[in-house]
């Protein structure tokens, strides 16, 4: 007993004024400020009580307290996987992943290998290019019916070179929820460890599998302000390197990055010319492969009048005189018209 104490006997407690000991029937309601809210997120996604139903892992014998266990609410939630580390998923991810009703994946049996490591046990269906346009209309009756759906893709960030913008247009259009629950996006790790310009960046996906197509392609973007970032297979690799180098300029910076996050994880860094000549003489590498090309030195955009020749005269070798001009038109910022009547006088002085 602390010093200074009284002892004697202890005064009567009240049940029923004491608040210790005020039972649950006279317990103050609880006011809009303490509803249950969503561990996933501040808002309050859940259901209040009255309206739990049972969903996803819940199962029938979940506290209705335990939000842990609470079903998601209607809408559609795309959800980041990792590209390589299981390690990068995040704590959010997992939380839907887990209390969803269905999860769309690109593949199940590839997203089977994942949701088994983290114990998810939610039903899967498969949603990817091939069945989309039939998959779509289900889709679209379970969100009407209230159901919370995940949509995941074998790797990274849904919709980034993957099936779902028409989904998600469709679901915006008919007022369901839409939400995401973001991480990691192969093209953003690959541009951040290239030590290439970030200010300014522009995602192209996959370039054609064929050599004049690609080329075209990249006529397209040469007068892009900044970074360009290209997925590619590694068959096709050197390949794609030498049409770049060709159609962007063999001295311009880029990376080639492959197996990011995993064991393996490379970065190569060199001119185009030089990744190009590494890869030919290398071999196809193996691994998931990002490019990562630099954008054009600035002093490249006036080139003399010898630089423009030259470059007229290797591309009349292999295009048509106006595709040549419409190439270096794109390249330079040059008018069309000019080099196109250039690419005429070198063509008739060109003794072959």
């Amino acid at each position: 007993m602390p010093s200074g104490a009284q002892s004697g006997p202890k005064p009567a407690i009240d049940p029923k004024t004491d608040p210790d000991l005020t039972t649950p029937d006279t317990a103050a309601p609880l006011s809009a400020s303490d509803s249950l809210t969503d561990d996933v997120s501040d808002n309050p996604l859940s259901p209040p009580d009255k309206s739990f139903r049972p969903q996803g892992n819940a199962g029938e014998g979940a506290s209705k307290h335990d939000e842990s266990h609470l079903p998601l609410s209607a809408g559609l939630y795309l959800v980041a996987t990792p590209i390589g580390n299981l390690g990068d998923i995040t704590f959010r991810a997992l939380e839907i992943l887990k209390r969803a009703d269905v999860i769309l994946c690109e593949d199940t049996r590839t997203s089977g290998k994942l949701l088994s490591r983290y114990g998810v046990k939610t039903k899967r269906i498969a949603y990817h290019e091939h069945n989309a346009a039939k998959m779509r209309p289900e889709i679209m009756d379970r969100l009407g019916k209230g159901q919370g759906l995940a949509l995941i893709s074998d790797a990274g960030t849904p919709l980034i070179n993957d099936p779902g913008y028409k989904l998600v247009r469709d679901c915006k259009a008919e007022g369901f929820t839409v939400t995401a629950a973001p991480g990691a996006a192969s093209p953003i790790v690959a541009l951040i460890l290239s030590g290439l310009p970030s200010d300014h960046f522009f995602y192209a996906g996959f370039l054609p599998p064929k050599s004049m197509a690609r080329k075209k392609e990249l006529a397209r973007f040469a007068p892009i302000p900044g970074s360009l970032i290209f997925l590619e297979s590694p068959k096709r690799l050197a390949a794609s390197l030498t049409d770049m180098a060709e159609m962007l300029g063999g001295t311009r910076e880029a990376a080639v990055t492959r197996e990011l996050t995993k064991m393996f994880e490379e970065v190569r860094n060199g001119t185009l010319a030089d990744l190009a000549a590494h890869y030919n003489e290398a071999g196809a590498p193996k691994g998931e492969i990002v490019v990562i090309v630099g954008p054009a030195d600035a002093s490249e955009n006036e080139p003399s009048v010898e630089d423009i020749d030259a470059r007229l005269s290797e591309l009349i070798k292999t295009h048509r005189t106006k595709d040549a001009a419409d190439i270096l038109a794109r390249e330079t910022g040059l008018k069309k018209r000019d080099l196109y009547n250039r690419a005429l006088e070198l063509a008739k002085s060109d003794p072959d």
